[in-house]
């Protein structure tokens, strides 16, 4: 029973780490959609490895070296956010199973408002392809326009005339989703001078 609870736990304190609103706005491509999947996972896998060392101590030592190797060379995570997130979830797992709950929550509870500052602010890289050779200068400017006419700010910006494309690194402060810049960008800029948009989110 102990040990159901312990698992149990776990799963509910990934979840929660896993779930975390702020995550979930930016998850932008299959492997971040189910990466909460994996912080529960991985903390149950934790709290599992704990039990198994509070009851035969040392002779665990191999498990966790290999479950070490499992996580680093089997496990691919798309940025270290994520990786970050998984080995997190793993230790409160951890914690868990060596029957101490009340540091995995008040772990847990730390980290959750932690995520909520370090997220405050998004990081978002756009690129615009397939823009008018003709008219590149005055569809760059357009884009732009948009970007610093509302509460971001563009961090960098790449131009490539030759191949119609200009990248922009700009930071929202919170408020804005990338659906929502989508939608300024559709309405504000001409179609005239319309490109399509490749993001990567942060």
């Amino acid at each position: 029973l102990s040990a159901f609870l312990n698992l149990v736990l776990a799963a509910i304190l990934g979840a929660v780490i896993g779930y975390h609103p702020r995550r979930l706005r930016t998850a932008d491509t299959l492997e971040e959609i189910e990466a909460p999947k994996v912080s529960i996972v991985y903390a149950v896998i934790g709290s599992f490895i704990g039990i198994l060392v509070v009851k035969y101590t040392l002779a665990m030592g191999f498990v966790l070296f290999g479950i070490g190797a499992l996580m680093r060379f089997r496990t691919v995570m798309r940025s270290a956010q994520l990786t970050g997130q998984v080995i997190f979830a793993t230790l409160i797992g951890l914690t868990c199973g060596l029957h101490l709950p009340h540091v995995a929550a008040l772990a847990t509870a730390f980290e959750f408002v932690l995520t909520f500052i370090l997220e405050a602010r998004i990081t978002y890289r756009v690129d615009v392809r397939g823009l008018p050779p003709d008219r590149f200068a005055e569809a760059a400017d357009a884009y732009r326009a948009v970007l610093t006419s509302r509460p971001y700010t563009v961090l960098s910006e790449t131009k490539r005339p030759d191949r119609g494309r200009v990248c922009f690194i700009f930071r929202s402060s919170g408020t804005g989703t990338r659906k929502h810049i989508e939608r300024l960008l559709d309405e504000r800029v001409d179609p005239a001078l319309r490109g399509s948009l490749d993001w990567e989110v942060d």
